[in-house]
């Protein structure tokens, strides 16, 4: 026999997921930058919120990878170290040759003219020149869409709770300095579109991946090259 009374009164989340959302948006706006201390009053005087909700949601932004917490240095955005960037994308690189794989097999037509049109925004965006964070909301959203296709849930959340890591990732790789992301872009997402309309799985598999390391080649290289003019 069940007792669902037992379970206690479902509470609202509203205002905890909007403080997630503005804290996050404000880690990507680089108002916290990697290893900053996030402190859960003032967030919730500038917030106008209350700390419960704050403290629910900084827990939700450490579930995502952006925030750490230690007993002796309080709640801080992760740093960006080269060893954080080796973990994060290669865990993302096996992420992306299951995702891009499984995808290949179940992608209907709409998927791939979305997919399309994707890429050709980030050219007529790249041709404006637009920002740096325009170009990479679109990187994302290109991978959204293909993790969507792929149909399978767990796989979704495996990625939902590794993407906000590799946008600050690749947010800080911009910062560094973006003429290699710009140069990139919209031949390297070609190219795994054009892969996925032809079901080609050995290779897409390989592109898929090195699409992944050359980002992280690309970042700890502007890493080292930081460290060197300190």
């Amino acid at each position: 026999m069940t007792h669902p009374r037992r379970i206690g009164k479902a509470q609202r989340r509203g205002l905890a997921e909007e403080a997630a959302d503005r804290i996050r948006d404000a880690i990507f706006a680089g108002l916290f930058p990697p290893g900053a201390a996030v402190r859960e009053v003032e967030l919730a005087e500038a917030l106008e919120v209350s700390r419960g909700s704050v403290r629910e949601g900084l827990a939700m932004l450490e579930r995502e990878g952006l925030l750490q917490s230690a007993w002796h240095r309080g709640t801080r955005v992760i740093d960006l170290t080269i060893g954080d960037i080796e973990e994060v994308y290669s865990v993302r690189a096996a992420l992306e040759r299951l995702a891009t794989t499984t995808a290949a097999e179940r992608v209907g037509e709409a998927d791939l003219r979305r997919l399309d049109e994707i890429v050709d925004t980030m050219s007529a965006e790249i041709d404006a020149r637009a920002e740096g964070p325009r170009l990479l909301a679109l990187d994302i959203e290109f991978h959204d869409q293909i993790y969507a296709a792929a149909g399978n849930r767990r796989l979704l959340d495996a990625w939902q709770a590794l993407r906000s890591q590799v946008y600050l990732f690749q947010l800080s790789r911009i910062r560094l300095g973006d003429e290699d992301y710009r140069s990139r872009l919209v031949a390297e997402h070609a190219e795994l579109a054009a892969l996925l309309r032809h079901r080609d799985l050995a290779m897409l598999a390989e592109v898929a991946e090195e699409h992944v390391h050359s980002a992280r080649r690309a970042l700890v290289g502007r890493m080292a090259a930081q460290l060197m003019n300190r």
